[in-house]
């Protein structure tokens, strides 16, 4: 007897799918198994086949099954496939900083080798607003700090990690609000961490590749040690 049993309520679609990944997940139908064919499954479900096609189709696109032409639906993975944005949401920040460094590090030291008269006009406005912000309210800095970074990131000219970073951008900015104040990195200091992205700005204005490099490694460090220690 299969454990699916009816669906009774709308919308079946997505019924039948979270009913089949639950199957999926909980070993019913094993990594390389076959699943039944839509008839059946149509009949266990209690839905017509059209909407069992659809439920497939949306566990293929999560990378859970394969339709392989004349031989039947099979399972490929037991859980489904998580895309970019999600896994850095579900990640350790500890993690994502470590990655961040990794990323920013390079940008940095591309920006103190690249950056025109533009970008440094950009930064400079950016460290100036994230100055200014040190009066504000934690999102407030938090926001002037994502945005000297992003134009420090900007000015490297590259494309790729414009685009990376404005993925990390919005998981940092989530956490970064909350642990502002539960790490109480601006209670002796408004302006936390000032002195060294002035460092690294002015790195970049003597175009010090190596310098903007190791600044912002260090600031980063910091940061992620402080995480680790809390």
């Amino acid at each position: 007897m299969s454990p699916l049993g009816p669906l009774h309520r709308s919308p079946l679609v997505d019924q039948a799918t979270r009913r089949l990944e639950e199957q999926i997940t909980a070993g019913h139908w094993p990594v390389g198994g076959k699943l039944p064919g839509e008839v059946t499954l149509a009949k266990e479900l209690g839905v017509g086949r059209s909407t069992v096609r659809e439920a497939l189709r949306a566990l293929a696109g999560a990378g859970m099954v394969q339709s392989r032409q004349g031989s039947g639906v099979f399972v490929t993975a037991d859980r489904p496939a998580l895309d970019w944005p999600t896994r850095l949401r579900r990640a350790e920040l500890a993690h994502v900083y470590e990655v961040r460094t990794m990323v920013e590090v390079q940008a940095a030291r591309l920006a103190a080798a690249r950056r025109t008269e533009t970008d440094l006009t950009a930064v400079d406005a950016a460290l100036a607003t994230r100055l200014a912000a040190g009066g504000a309210d934690d999102t407030a800095f938090v926001d002037a700090d994502i945005a000297l970074h992003t134009a420090v990131v900007a000015a490297a000219h590259n494309p790729v990690l414009d685009d990376l970073f404005a993925q990390f951008a919005p998981v940092l900015r989530e956490h970064l609000v909350a642990l502002v104040g539960v790490l109480g990195l601006r209670s002796g200091d408004p302006n936390h961490g000032y002195a060294s992205h002035a460092e690294l700005v002015g790195a970049l204005h003597r175009g010090d590749p190596e310098e903007a490099g190791r600044v912002l490694a260090a600031e980063l460090e910091a940061t992620r040690s402080r995480l680790l220690a809390d």
